[in-house]
C-alpha cells in the first residue's frame, strides 16, 4: 500500500470514510489542517483570544493543546491550561503529572484545581453512596469548575478535547432520552446563557477518536492512557460501543449523525427559545435555570 498523497509505502491509516491511505507525515499534516479549517469554518477562535484548555493529560486534551500551541507561537492567541483533579485514587495522579510536564516544556501557564477544594468532597467519596452515575456528577462539576476558572483568568474561550465519537454519543444519548434542551447545547461552540457562560469550543469535534489516538502516537506525545474506573457500565459507554460496532460496516455513520443533527439544531433551538430560563445561582453566582445551579444542588444533596 502507498500513501495516496506522497506515494510513501509507510502507510499508517486507511481512512475508509474518505478512501485515503496516509503515511505518518501526511496523516499529521492533513489532521492539523482539518482542525485549523474547522476552527476557521466555525469561527471558534479570534485573534487576541485568551484560551483556557481543560487539560486532563489524556489523548484528546493533549492533541488540543498541541494544535492550539501553534496559534500561541504565532501570537494569535494567549494559551493556558487547567487540570481538574476529581479525586479518583490511582487514576488521576498520572494525568496531572503528564499535563504539568507538557505545559512546562512549552512554557504554557498551568494550574491544578481539585473537586475537593471546590465542593468539599472527592468523586471517590461521592461514589461510596451515590444516587447518580459518576459521569453525571463528574460532567456537572467539571463544567462548573472550568467556567469559574475561566472567569478567574479572564479567558475568552474554554477549549475541550471532545472528539467525533464524544459528540455523536451525546447526540444519540439525548435523542434516546428525549432531552431536547440538552440537544440544543451540542455543537462546535456552546451558546451563552445571558453571557454568563464562557464560550466553550471543541476543535476536535470532527476528528474520530481512533485518529486522535493515532495523532498523539505519530507525534510522539506523552499521554495518560488509563481509562476512568467509573466509565464501565455507563450509558455513554453503551452508546459508544454501539456506534463503534455499526461503524465497522458503515464507516461514515458518525459523520452522517453529526451532519443530520447540525441541520435540525437551529429548528430545535428556535422551538425551545421561549421555554429557556436563565438566571444566577443564589449560592455561587454561576448560571442557573432555577434558584440553584446543578453543581450547588448536588453539593446540597451530598451534604444531606
Amino acid at each position: 500500500m502507498q500513501c495516496t498523497r506522497c506515494g510513501s509505502e509507510g502507510v499508517i491509516i486507511n481512512r475508509k470514510y474518505s478512501g485515503q491511505l496516509l503515511c505518518s507525515d501526511c496523516f499529521i499534516e492533513t489532521t492539523r489542517k482539518k482542525v485549523m479549517r474547522d476552527i476557521r469554518k466555525y469561527k471558534l477562535i479570534e485573534r487576541g483570544d485568551r484560551v483556557l484548555v481543560g487539560l486532563s493529560g489524556g489523548k484528546d486534551s493533549v492533541m488540543v493543546i498541541d494544535i492550539l500551541d501553534e496559534l500561541r507561537e504565532r501570537n494569535i492567541i494567549e494559551l493556558e491550561a487547567v487540570t481538574i483533579d476529581e479525586g479518583i485514587g490511582g487514576y488521576r495522579e498520572d494525568g496531572v503529572k503528564i499535563a504539568g510536564k507538557i505545559c512546562a516544556e512549552r512554557g504554557i501557564p498551568h494550574r491544578v484545581v481539585s473537586l475537593k477544594d471546590y465542593a468539599g468532597i472527592t468523586l471517590d467519596e461521592i461514589m461510596e453512596n451515590p444516587s447518580r452515575s459518576a459521569c453525571t456528577y463528574c460532567g456537572v462539576f467539571r463544567r462548573w469548575i472550568l467556567n469559574r476558572e475561566a472567569r478567574k483568568s479572564q479567558a475568552t474561550k474554554i477549549a475541550t478535547g471532545h472528539n467525533l465519537d464524544d459528540e455523536t454519543q451525546a447526540i444519540v444519548m439525548n435523542y434516546l432520552e428525549g432531552n431536547l434542551e440538552n440537544l440544543t447545547r451540542i455543537g462546535p461552540m456552546t451558546s451563552s446563557a445571558g453571557g454568563r457562560f464562557i464560550p466553550k469550543i471543541k476543535p476536535l469535534r470532527e476528528i474520530p477518536e481512533k485518529e486522535v489516538a493515532l495523532y498523539v502516537l505519530a507525534r510522539g506525545l506523552e499521554v495518560h492512557l488509563a481509562g476512568c474506573p467509573y466509565a464501565s457500565g455507563s450509558f455513554r459507554r453503551e452508546i459508544g460501543d454501539f456506534l463503534k460496532q455499526i461503524s465497522v460496516k458503515r464507516p461514515t455513520i458518525m459523520y452522517s449523525t453529526l451532519r443530520g443533527f447540525d441541520r435540525i439544531k437551529e429548528i430545535l433551538r428556535r422551538d425551545l427559545q421561549g421555554s429557556r430560563k436563565s438566571g444566577v445561582c443564589a449560592e455561587c453566582g454561576e448560571p442557573a435555570s432555577g434558584k440553584l445551579c446543578k453543581a450547588c444542588t448536588f453539593i446540597d444533596e451530598l451534604k444531606g
